[in-house]
């Protein structure tokens, strides 16, 4: 008689000894890997969940890292150096996890979304904000002592007009989407304290490194998950047109990019081909019949595609081309 798993089936009045008794459990675990695939479970925590689908954090990811190439200049202008503003990470985060990723103490600034009813916060870490507060004093931002202490209420109002430049960067980065004004609502300097959403609330986090000469530090931006999510229509209008047609304004700017690119011309006498055997038994006084009437255009050409259609001219000891039309593919 056999039993479960293959173990022996015994009496009723027989007792099981203890090393029977972990067979038959050894036998049963390994019965059940070998079983159904759906019978294994993943685990799912509720307290996080997916507020936003990937495309719409790619999209968010393109937002930000144009928000980043304007702030570069903006920044650069305004502190009078080099600064490179870089896009690190764009992720989903409980506003606990995200609290808990920054530094103690640092500068925290509340931000109010209107229209929208809802609060992001704005983290400036110690390492950029001491020397940006040198530099805006008038010294040169390289001082070797790293700071990690409270910011005061005067430096604070240093600061403003940096958070000015930096919200208004966002507000235009953000007008691609929707128009929404980013205002400073309060100012704190422990994470901890900073209770703007519930611990479990899931927030857009945006770490981008701030580089002023040789000085780096991070700069780091919670989103309520739940105002993106609203906004998912108008993400998914703003990214379908973009990938559709460009508009003018987009044109223009590609010019002016390409305007400087340097371009590769030739002008050509398109005659016969010529081998390699008969080119090796050239020797001095043959003659070579081009075949090429003195009264066709020669072709110029761009980067190797023919372009233009012109002629050699004589400009007082030099020679030129002059381009007589386009190139039109049914020449």
């Amino acid at each position: 008689m056999v039993g479960v798993g293959g173990a022996p089936r015994l009496p009723p009045d027989r007792i099981l000894t203890q090393d029977e008794i972990d067979r038959v459990f050894l036998n049963l675990q390994d019965s059940g890997k070998s079983g159904e695939p759906g019978g294994r479970a993943q685990s799912y925590d509720f307290r996080r969940p997916d507020r936003i689908a990937k495309d719409q954090l790619r999209s968010i990811h393109v937002l930000h890292d144009n928000f980043c190439r304007g702030l570069a200049s903006s920044l650069s202008a305004y502190l009078r150096a080099y600064v490179m503003v870089n896009l690190v990470s764009v992720e989903q985060l409980s506003y606990m996890e995200f609290s808990r990723c920054l530094p103690s103490p640092t500068c925290l600034t509340s931000l109010g979304m209107r229209p929208f009813d809802g609060n992001a916060v704005l983290e400036l870490n110690p390492a950029l904000v001491f020397p940006v507060l040198e530099m805006l004093l008038g010294g040169s931002g390289k001082s070797a002592v790293k700071m990690s202490r409270e910011i005061t209420e005067i430096e604070q109002s240093v600061l403003e007009g940096l958070q000015r430049i930096i919200l208004h960067d966002l507000k235009e980065a953000w007008n691609a989407v929707a128009n929404i004004d980013f205002v400073i609502e309060k100012h704190e300097t422990e994470p901890q304290l900073l209770q703007i959403l519930a611990p479990n609330e899931a927030v857009v986090a945006i770490s981008i490194e701030v580089r002023v000469g040789e000085t780096s530090g991070m700069m780091n931006l919670g989103l309520p998950s739940i105002i993106v999510k609203m906004l998912r229509q108008k993400f998914d209008q703003r990214w379908s047109i973009r990938k559709s047609e460009s508009s003018e304004d987009e044109q223009a700017r590609i010019l002016r990019l390409i305007k400087p690119a340097l371009l590769r011309l030739d002008a050509r006498l398109q005659g016969p081909r010529l081998t390699v055997d008969d080119m090796l038994q050239l020797k001095e006084g043959d003659v070579l019949a081009l075949d090429y009437p003195t009264d066709r255009n020669l072709d110029c050409l761009v980067n190797g595609k023919l372009k233009l259609k012109g002629r050699i001219v004589s400009t007082d000891r030099l020679r030129a081309f002059r381009a007589d039309r386009l190139h039109r593919p049914a020449d």
